[in-house]
């Protein structure tokens, strides 16, 4: 890895599985390197995959199996900016199947248990709109109702 930085992600075995997942969802991400421990240690033995290298839409990751001590919760999520409705429905679908869950205002959980927000853009410019206060009040009142966002349902609630 040639990045100066890169978020470390604690799995319970299963980086492997994550990075191939997350590789598989995300258009331009990869599963860059699969290390394995040259001894054996205290939870694995010597082979054993004990770190992976991953890139989610340009941002470097390291998947580490770390064992059970440790899970995600909501107090670090990935946000991830949609163009539109189609791409928004296709994350959404492909992070909350097989295991994932839906949670409220665009927020969900993979399989793995690692929160995401799947936010499309023109919620950002519509709850930002200072020429429209009245409309961004709407817009944000209509996506705080939503599991995943409905952009057609924010547009009629923006526009009154």
């Amino acid at each position: 890895m040639n990045k100066p930085i890169a978020t470390c992600l604690w799995f319970d075995g299963r980086a492997e599985e994550a990075a191939q997942f997350y590789a598989s969802v995300f258009p331009g991400s990869s599963v860059d390197r699969i290390n394995r421990s040259p001894a054996d240690y205290p939870s694995g033995k010597a082979g054993d995959v004990i770190t992976v290298e991953f890139t989610i839409l340009g941002q470097s990751f390291v998947g580490l199996n770390g064992g059970p001590q440790f899970s995600f919760d909501e107090a670090i999520s990935f946000q991830v900016y949609t163009a539109d409705q189609q791409e928004t429905d296709r994350y959404w679908k492909a992070i909350t199947a097989g295991g994932g869950s839906e949670s409220v205002c665009g927020w969900c959980k993979d399989r793995f248990g690692l929160s995401w927000q799947i936010v499309p853009r023109i919620l950002m410019e519509m709850m930002r709109d200072t020429a429209d206060p009245a409309g961004a009040k709407r817009a944000m009142q209509a996506m705080m109702k939503m599991t995943r966002i409905d952009i057609a349902a924010l547009i009629a609630a923006k526009a009154g």
